[in-house]
Formats: C-alpha cells, sequence, structure tokens
C-alpha cells in the first residue's frame, strides 16, 4: 500500500445513531460561520443547546464528538466544553492553541 493511501484510509464508525438526530438540518446552528462574533457565537451555541437537550441521541453524539476530536457544537457540548472536560482536538485553534502549549 502506498504513503498516501495510508494517509488517508477513512476509520469506519457506526453512524447510524445520527439519522435519529434533533439536529438535521441545523448545521447553521452546530458549526460556526467565518469570523463569528463571541456574542453571536454565545447566541448560536444556546439555541444549539436546546435542540440537544431534546435529542434522544445526545449522550452518543456528545461521546462521538470525545473521541473523534470534532470541531463545532456536538451532544450539548461546545468545543471548548470538549476542551475543558479533558478532549483535547487534534488542531486546535484560538484560545485553545493557547492553552494547549
Amino acid at each position: 500500500m502506498a504513503a498516501v493511501e495510508i494517509l488517508f484510509q477513512r476509520q469506519a464508525t457506526d453512524d447510524r445513531w445520527m439519522a435519529a438526530a434533533a439536529c438535521k438540518g441545523l448545521t447553521n446552528l452546530f458549526f460556526p460561520p467565518p469570523a463569528e462574533r463571541p456574542q453571536a457565537r454565545d447566541r448560536r451555541e444556546a439555541a444549539a443547546e436546546a435542540v440537544c437537550n431534546d435529542c434522544a441521541v445526545q449522550s452518543t453524539c456528545r461521546s462521538f464528538a470525545r473521541d473523534h476530536h470534532e470541531y463545532g457544537f456536538w451532544g450539548g457540548e461546545s468545543e471548548d466544553q470538549r476542551h475543558a472536560a479533558g478532549y483535547r482536538l487534534i488542531a486546535p485553534i484560538g484560545v485553545r492553541a493557547q492553552q494547549a502549549g
């Protein structure tokens, strides 16, 4: 197997739980737009959290994000909250990058 193939192999995951997620179709709430201001982020994440609180797969979603170092708002948790809980992003940005060093 070529080195390039090794670098780009996707790990198979069981993501069937995503079909039952309350957030389907609400990508704009769970992932920030470019250059999002802190106040807008707070409002967006509060709306995302409200969706997550009523979701049947919230704990599975949170575990998936923690285990796969996901960006965005997953399972009722922001990137910052996952970081504070000890789940680091692969390539942290912003404040998290300063704290990771």
